[in-house]
């Protein structure tokens, strides 16, 4: 593809995003899926670019209201990214902006009178620009993110505007970290261990693992190291019951049942039993499926089974649904259009699944609530909230349940609080209840 029709499809997927009721990963999907002609070189190099845009939103918006637009488009976000992202001159910009059979039409003479104005102080970021904009924070996510992180705001908040690491976790029954980085490296991927999950490794750079002998063999799994760290906290032992009530398709269920060595019990539910159904490829890729079960919650009669469920589990994990404002390095339109329940039905949601599952936690037993979100409202408001009306359980403090020997990598004495500023990981949030 010529440069100008990169920018042509580039403004085209964020005009299909800004409409669809999905995350803008599906868009971006579904849009190359349907257009196979497009080649890999110059897919990269559209999704980079509208990634980038989305990554920039707040800052690009706060520019062309300055020159005069109020209601930013697609167009003229993608304009103001080449000027002030990508440093592209006034004449490259000209070109770019060609017409043509595929290219976008040519500047008009307002929006090449407000590029005039534009260029005349060429740079992202500003000092003017209030803090939550140079952080890139939606004007209502402004005040629970100030509530967490303080003096800290705009340092811990820009930290989510890059892209995410790609993390692995090995499956300890395929080697050790350094066998699986040997193998790795014989794939030509550079990696190296994660400071805080025994089991973790941080890809460097781009990779490509699905066609690795380490990914198809099942020797590792793509699992952020926050996620990983969720699933020590368990401390699921060998010969234990298990329940990972909100599994998903199963990251944190394959990361259960290497700490349990294959020995032991895990019950993996979720709403969508489709999501549930990809868990089961994962298991046996991975050897482990001989001590999982999937229950689909969509299926009345589990849900009838967990409630007969009393005092069966030594420990239960609840990823409950969340905002997902852990995860803006990896889903930066979620900023900016939540896809799914708002904020209070969130919230209700994750009362009723802590209240659901407590009876099934024996005495002495773990309940684990964990979050992809730093809302307090989500996290530390919803344990309080909780334990007043669970009085049978408490908080264990992070220095009691901490599994690992290595430091905790958090100061919070009740909480395990992880952000990509401080870890390089997602937003995670996990507390550790007992049962007495």
């Amino acid at each position: 593809m010529l440069p100008a029709a990169r920018i042509q499809t580039a403004i085209e997927l964020l005009e299909g995003i800004a409409k669809a009721p999905i995350p803008m990963d599906g868009v971006c999907g579904d849009y190359f899926r349907a257009r196979r002609f497009i080649g890999s070189k110059d897919r990269a190099d559209i999704a980079e670019r509208v990634y980038a845009v989305m990554r920039a939103q707040a800052r690009l918006d706060w520019h062309l209201a300055r020159i005069g637009m109020a209601t930013p488009n697609p167009r003229a976000r993608v304009m103001a990214y080449l000027a002030l992202g990508e440093g592209c001159s006034r004449a490259r910009l000209n070109d770019l902006f060609c017409g043509g059979k595929y290219g976008p039409a040519p500047l008009s003479e307002a929006e090449s009178a407000r590029m005039d104005v534009l260029y005349g102080n060429p740079r992202l970021d500003s000092p003017e620009m209030p803090e939550s904009v140079r952080a890139e924070c939606p004007p209502e996510f402004e005040d629970s993110f100030r509530r967490v992180f303080g003096e800290d705001f705009e340092s811990q908040t820009r930290a989510f505007i890059p892209a995410a690491t790609l993390n692995l976790r090995i499956n300890p029954r395929a080697g050790d970290r350094e066998t699986i980085l040997a193998a790795l490296s014989a794939e030509g991927i550079k990696a190296a261990p994660t400071p805080f999950s025994p089991l973790g490794l941080r890809v460097e750079g781009k990779a490509f693992l699905g066609k690795t002998k380490p990914f198809t063999k099942g020797w590792v799994e793509i699992q952020d190291e926050g996620s990983q760290l969720a699933a020590l906290l368990c401390a699921a032992a060998p010969g234990m019951q298990v329940l990972d009530y909100c599994a998903g398709s199963g990251g944190k269920t394959l990361a259960l049942a290497a700490t349990m060595n294959v020995k032991g019990r895990i019950v993996a539910m979720d709403t969508q039993a489709s999501r549930l159904e990809k868990t089961r490829t994962r298991l046996r890729r991975s050897g482990v499926a001989d001590i999982v079960e999937v229950r689909p919650l969509s299926d009345e009669k589990n849900r009838k089974w967990l409630r007969r469920q009393k005092g069966t589990f030594d420990v239960v994990l609840t990823d409950v649904p969340c905002s997902g404002s852990g995860t803006w390095r990896r889903n930066p339109d979620l900023r900016w259009t939540p896809h799914g329940p708002s904020l209070d039905a969130l919230k209700t949601t994750q009362a009723e699944i802590l209240d659901r599952v407590a009876h099934t936690v024996k005495p002495g037993g773990r309940l684990v609530y964990a979050t992809c979100s730093v809302l307090a409202e989500e996290n530390e408001d919803q344990i309080e909230a909780f334990i007043a009306r669970r009085p049978e359980f408490s908080v264990l403090p992070l220095a009691e349940s901490w599994p690992l020997d290595t430091p905790i990598p958090c100061p919070g004495p009740f909480f395990l609080r992880l952000t990509p500023r401080d870890h390089n990981t997602d937003g995670f949030f996990a507390a550790v209840l007992k049962k007495t």
